[in-house]
């Protein structure tokens, strides 16, 4: 964990902004953090969003995307640093929107899910890596994971509709 996080995490989570950016503190895991946050983002799917009709599963989404904008400029001006590891609020929505639509209980799916959103995040592919470069602020840090994760669903989408 970067110092200038691990000094500030007390003050992060003493705010509703901090615990939202930082995935219910699952960004502040000392490795990884978004790899922590993106395995919290599926418990939270799974406990909590799982059996959501879809109209309410995107809806929740879009809210969480909107919050996790305004969390994101909040903790990035507090720490002093534009898009720090500890926020992982982008991991959940990438997350979620590449199980969107998928059978809750087929592990499979989701762990196919888990590896294609990471993939995407990690190696950044156009327009992943054009938004992760030219959107700034809080927008920016949500948006290029959004896109890792409807790259996911549309990959994942694809591979049920020609399994069946």
């Amino acid at each position: 964990m970067n110092a200038s996080v691990a000094s500030n995490a007390k003050k992060l989570l003493a705010h509703p902004f901090g615990w939202i950016a930082t995935g219910l503190g699952s960004g502040l895991a000392p490795k990884a953090p978004g790899t922590f946050g993106t395995l919290m983002a599926v418990v939270v799917w799974y406990l909590a969003l799982r059996d959501l009709a879809w109209p309410m599963y995107l809806a929740v989404v879009v809210v969480v995307f909107a919050l996790g904008i305004a969390a994101s400029n909040w903790v990035a001006k507090r720490i002093g640093i534009s898009d720090p590891g500890c926020i992982v609020v982008d991991e959940f929505i990438g997350m979620w929107l590449a199980l969107c639509l998928l059978p809750s209980q087929a592990w499979l799916w989701i762990a196919a899910a888990f590896a294609l959103f990471r993939l995407f995040d990690i190696a950044k592919p156009w327009p992943v890596g054009w938004a992760d470069r030219h959107v700034k602020g809080g927008l920016g840090v949500m948006l290029d994971d959004a896109l890792a994760g409807v790259m996911a669903f549309v990959l994942l989408q694809g591979a049920a509709w020609f399994m069946r």
